[in-house]
């Protein structure tokens, strides 16, 4: 069975490169560019793993893992932030999230889906 992975990202680039790299790598993809509708598929599709930016036009990824936090069905999903903007505040503001973890903006092509795997076991 394949296994899911939930991309929110409002950059329709960064969201159609990971898509691909996570798709030709085996896994079921779902895509949301805000982070309510993320918060939605995640409670519907309960992925066993979420890749969100950071900075999100409707409220940051780290407010919308909180929310993922609080509900019962997405509590335990690890959620790992992708992001352009990894300064001293951003990582504490990310640590301060449990079960997650990041990886910096641009991301590595040949490297991203060994990353995301790791955060899986």
């Amino acid at each position: 069975m394949k296994k899911k992975v939930l991309v929110v990202d409002d950059n329709t680039s960064s969201l159609l490169l990971e898509t691909d790299l996570l798709e030709v790598a085996g896994f079921e993809v779902f895509q949301a560019e805000n982070a309510a509708t993320g918060i939605a598929i995640a409670q519907r599709e309960g992925p066993d793993i979420i890749i969100m930016d950071v900075r999100l036009p409707d409220m940051r990824g780290t407010e919308a893992a909180r929310i993922l936090r609080q509900n019962k069905e997405t509590s335990d999903i690890f959620i790992v932030f992708v992001t352009a903007s990894v300064m001293a505040g951003g990582v504490g503001e990310i640590t301060a999230i449990s079960n997650s973890g990041f990886i910096s903006k641009p991301i590595n092509t040949r490297t991203f889906v060994t990353q995301i795997r790791q955060f899986l076991k």
